[in-house]
């Protein structure tokens, strides 16, 4: 494990790769040039330095509405249509056993020892432990849900660092940024500004990165420091990483906008009003508004409705629409009078506001029949699935397939710094390293079951023409769907158990011979018994028959020859 050089002392953290010195990055440089900047989907703020001014930095741009989406993204979390169908994905992505586990390691296809694969498990189930995970996993996950990036601050012993990872802990993302910087120079032959080397590390500012000047940004931190995963949204610039909560913005706003107009329409139009026409008589037009305004007075409501707290309220200083109406009446017309003003005669219609509602859900990815109350849970045939259900197993696994990588970067750094393995042959090893979620979806365990039981019955029915239609590997290809590496695996654990399954002597512990699997075959007659000392024929039946043995493998080619003639013709009589 090499110390960062001095390029990397200025920056808190650790480093588990070794940098590359001037000469070889040079050389690396003239063999591969290119003028295009590494493009990832982390939304790191990509930077240029050398120039004559020096490295800068503009984050006010990106970074700002970047932090103001973060908050408002935990504002929407709190709105009951949005809070609801975030725990249902959550509930989903996220399921635990008796025992609290929700997530195993799976390396079927790593082509390594076992004690490897032993120790990588016990790595794993070490950095569980560190993030609390089957206590705490649904609130990692939903926090990731919601903000759309993960940081990590890995804690590292700087002189015992072959004991790994000691602490964890959590970074909000509004107080951290990751910084891509690149170095460019120009192409001697050609004259074309190419990219010289690029790096990469954090900026942490305990109140936050905006409006901070270059110098006095923040701490930089090492790459190696962070653990950061992404939701793997990006806006249309590609500049800013979103979360999964992003595209429902717009509808829970418009259906917030129009619960609110629901309800003062409701408010305003399902009373009765009155109108009051008053008698002003003969009196100037200054002595008439004050003549009607104490009439008010005595007898007009004060209520108004908050639309912030859905309260209605007393408020003497403004006359709303609940109120009744007040108009002066001048002499020679009718005298004073009051009439009646019907209410609202559509005040049951919510077409739209269930319109919004299924739109905000469908933005979510959440079938909107999940939400209905009286909307029961069929169990039966998977004919009887919705596609929405399908839709939505499959999001939840692309979920679960981009949170993975969270576990993918721990697993890394730990293995690295216990010397396990290498940073190259981790390259390799994650591409055979699957993480097993357990699943609580039963439309995923009913159409595997159903898939699997009319493969069982297609093999049922070709079995009595296995061996004379269709071969075994036929069979296993064509009906079972099983891939090479499935065929050998059967094979192998076939014959392993039929190891297993045979007889043994009970005095000496030598298996018997496989004959019909391991009983004795019948004795005919005038024969001796398998394992009896050669006896002559003439003892038992006057010595008229010359001395024979008794030998399985003429029994067994016999047997074999029956088998392979089931389906053949019915063989001549001797």
């Amino acid at each position: 494990m090499a110390e960062p050089q001095s390029w990397a002392w200025n920056l808190f953290g650790f480093e588990i790769t070794r940098p590359k010195d001037k000469e070889q990055e040079k050389k690396d440089q003239q063999n591969t040039p290119t003028f295009v900047a590494p493009t990832t989907e982390d939304g790191a703020v990509v930077i240029q330095s050398g120039s004559y001014f020096g490295t800068y930095v503009d984050l006010d741009g990106v970074v700002r509405n970047e932090v103001e989406l973060i908050t408002k993204y935990r504002d929407m979390a709190t709105q009951p249509e949005a809070e609801s169908a975030i725990d249902d994905i959550v509930n989903e992505a996220i399921v635990t056993d008796g025992l609290g586990k929700s997530v195993s390691l799976n390396m079927d296809e790593l082509k390594q020892p076992a004690t490897i694969k032993k120790k990588i498990t016990k790595e794993f189930e070490y950095l569980l432990r560190m993030l609390n995970f089957n206590n705490l996993g649904h609130e990692i996950f939903r926090r990731w849900y919601v903000d759309g990036r993960l940081f990590y601050h890995v804690m590292v012993d700087e002189t015992k660092k072959a004991e790994g990872i000691q602490e964890l802990r959590h970074i909000d993302p509004r107080r951290i940024r990751k910084i891509r910087e690149i170095k460019k120079g120009r192409d001697p032959k050609t004259g074309l500004e190419i990219i010289a080397s690029t790096d990469e590390y954090y900026v942490y500012n305990e109140r936050g990165i905006i409006g901070a000047a270059a110098p006095a940004l923040g701490a930089k931190i090492t790459k190696d420091s962070i653990v950061y995963t992404t939701s793997g949204l990006m806006d249309a610039k590609r500049a800013m990483v979103l979360s999964y909560l992003h595209k429902a913005i717009k509808p829970l706003n418009q259906l917030r906008m129009l619960e609110d107009a629901t309800v003062i329409y409701r408010l305003a139009r399902a009373p009765e009003r009155r109108a009051f026409y008053v008698d002003v008589g003969n009196m100037s037009t200054i002595k008439a508004e004050q003549y009607l305004k104490s009439v008010m007075t005595n007898y007009r409501n004060k209520l108004i409705y908050d639309s912030s707290t859905g309260e209605i309220k007393d408020d003497r200083k403004m006359m709303t629409m609940l109120e009744d109406f007040w108009l002066p009446r001048r002499e020679g017309n009718k005298s004073s009078e009051i009439q009646t003003l019907p209410g609202g005669q559509n005040l049951g219609e919510i077409a739209d506001v269930e319109y919004f509602e299924k739109k905000l859900y469908k933005a979510l990815g959440v079938p909107f029949s999940r939400t209905q109350q009286g909307t029961g849970f069929s169990i039966g045939r998977s004919t009887e699935i919705t596609r929405d259900e399908i839709k939505f197993g499959k999001f939840i696994n692309r979920l679960r397939n981009k949170f993975s990588t969270l576990f993918d970067d721990l697993l890394r750094v730990q293995l690295v710094l216990k010397k396990i393995c290498t940073e190259e042959e981790w390259d390799e090893f994650r591409e055979y390293i699957y993480y097993d979620f357990l699943k609580d979806v039963y439309f995923d365990e009913l159409k595997d079951a159903e898939i699997n039981q009319n493969r069982m019955n297609l093999m049922m029915a070709a079995v009595p023409y296995t061996g004379s239609y269709f071969s075994k590997e036929w069979v296993w290809k064509n009906i079972l769907r099983m891939t090479e590496d499935d065929i050998e695996e059967i094979k192998k654990q076939i014959k392993e158990e039929a190891r297993e399954n045979e007889p043994t002597d009970p005095e000496t512990g030598e298996p018997l011979p496989p004959q019909n699997g391991g009983v004795m075959p019948p004795v005919p007659m005038g024969m001796a018994p398998p394992g009896a000392p050669p006896m002559a024929m003439g003892q038992q039946q006057g010595g008229a028959q010359q001395e024979q043995e008794y030998n399985p493998d003429d029994v067994a080619v016999e047997q074999e020859g029956k088998r392979k003639n089931r389906f053949n013709l019915p063989l001549e009589r001797a």
